[in-house]
């Protein structure tokens, strides 16, 4: 989730009345996933098969995040609005997706209910298609169904889990101010703690992926640089926007 204050216009895809915007980057990054898994991991975990089921298992996988993605975000989105928070747009990027809001949360519980939805669904959507991968092989369906539906089953796993890192703009980073604010009573300084907390995640992240590159794993340990870098430049934003002359009091 990400806070904006720009006027938007509607003009492409949209679900339940919010617009879907898809950011080139998450373009550059289907294929760069898609490559890796055609090549890489779809051989390792599933050997044996024609060169053309990884494709086919890749191009499944591939769609089927951004669809796990993009409802993950909607999930936000409609509690959001339940809530009674403007959000009018949902941009999937480089590093996954971000629901838009005109405003945040005026309320600690609705910080959290808002922010816990995601991560709740990617669970329940993992276990689901986890089931339905089951449902499949058991009754004989094609082996790249079966595969790529239990690899998106474990992804949402993943997914669920990751964000829950206590990270700005991960929602376990807002699940911490959240609680924070909570016990301080205030989300600013709650927003200022949560981001210290989330600076150093960032800068742990960053030295992480130099020591797994020194061990010889190059690519691993630039996609970890790239994500501590990525965490800490979105925590600052968020600080310049609280360093702002109004400050945000709950």
């Amino acid at each position: 989730m990400s806070l904006i204050d720009t006027p938007r216009r509607r003009d492409g895809l949209s679900l339940f009345g919010v617009e879907i915007r898809i950011n080139l980057s998450w373009l550059v990054a289907a294929l760069l996933i898609g490559s890796s898994l055609a090549s890489g991991a779809f051989p390792e975990l599933y050997g044996g098969l024609p060169a053309n089921d990884y494709l086919s298992m890749a191009v499944i996988a591939v769609l089927g995040l951004a669809v796990s993605i993009l409802l993950h975000e909607m999930s936000h989105t409609l509690v959001g609005r339940a809530l009674g928070m403007r959000i009018d747009c949902i941009t999937l990027f480089f590093f996954g997706g971000v629901a838009e809001l005109r405003e945040e949360p005026h309320t600690a519980l609705s910080e959290l209910a808002m922010a816990i939805a995601g991560p709740a669904f990617s669970l329940g959507f993992g276990l689901v298609l986890a089931v339905v991968a089951g449902a499949a092989q058991a009754l004989g369906a094609n082996a790249v169904w079966v595969n790529a539906l239990t690899y998106l089953a474990g992804l949402n796993v993943v997914l669920a889990v990751f964000n829950l890192a206590p990270a700005f703009p991960l929602d376990g980073g807002r699940v911490l101010r959240a609680l924070l604010w909570l016990v301080l009573r205030r989300a600013d300084r709650a927003t200022r703690v949560a981001l210290f907390i989330s600076e150093g995640l960032a800068i742990a992240l960053m030295v992480a992926g130099v020591v797994v590159m020194f061990r010889g794993e190059p690519a691993g340990g630039l996609w970890w640089i790239i994500m501590g870098w990525f965490l800490r430049a979105s925590g600052r934003a968020e600080r310049a926007s609280l360093d702002r002359p109004v400050a945000n009091e709950g």
